[in-house]
């Protein structure tokens, strides 16, 4: 079986560098330099290629993230996870543009779609944590139970900022109620629907 070639390149937001990773057809990572988890599931034989075709539909998604706006499109992504994992990641993909779910809400989602009673928020929480996709998989879109910003792989700093500048809060709470997220799964799903 050939070896799989990972490429790299980085990008410059508002907030700070990222990185992103690719298998050469799906982004396979995109962090903030210095975040916990940095690149964890990034081979150690890499190539840096900033022309790779994946990585401009990147940045324009990213470039249209921050300048306010939500991208009406999804890059092709592939993630590596546990199929705990891989059901949370999905759960965060249909968290809509400005709005908040918290552990505990993916959590009862996770357990209505296994047909059990409870899930543990912990451990949504832990799967949270190793998104290896932030801002496309909105992770800093999961809030505490009481709307506080609780985790964030990237630092509370950069999560307050993301989610002041989708226009969720200016302040260290979010209004849950007001921002609980509902929907069926945007067209993230089809775009990861084979690699998942």
């Amino acid at each position: 079986m050939p070896q799989t070639t990972f490429y790299t390149t980085n990008y410059d937001s508002p907030i700070g560098k990222i990185t992103l990773a690719s298998d050469g057809k799906a982004l396979t990572g995109l962090w903030f330099v210095g975040q916990k988890y940095y690149a964890d599931q990034l081979s150690p034989s890499h190539t840096q290629k900033d022309n790779l075709p994946l990585f401009a539909d990147v940045r324009l998604w990213l470039d249209i993230y921050f300048s306010a706006k939500a991208p009406d499109f999804v890059p092709p992504l592939s993630m590596k996870g546990t199929e705990f994992q891989l059901s949370v990641w999905k759960q965060l993909l249909s968290i809509p543009f400005g709005k908040t779910l918290t552990y505990g809400d993916i959590a009862r989602k996770i357990a209505h779609e296994r047909g059990t009673s409870s899930f543990s928020a912990q451990a949504v929480g832990g799967a949270v944590g190793r998104n290896p996709i932030s801002l496309i998989i909105p992770c800093h879109r999961v809030i505490g139970a009481k709307g506080s910003l609780t985790g964030y792989a990237a630092g509370i700093e950069k999560k307050r900022w993301l989610l002041q500048m989708e226009q969720t809060s200016a302040e260290d709470s979010l209004p849950h109620d007001f921002q609980k997220a509902e929907g069926p799964f945007r067209q993230a799903e089809s775009s990861i629907g084979k690699t998942i």
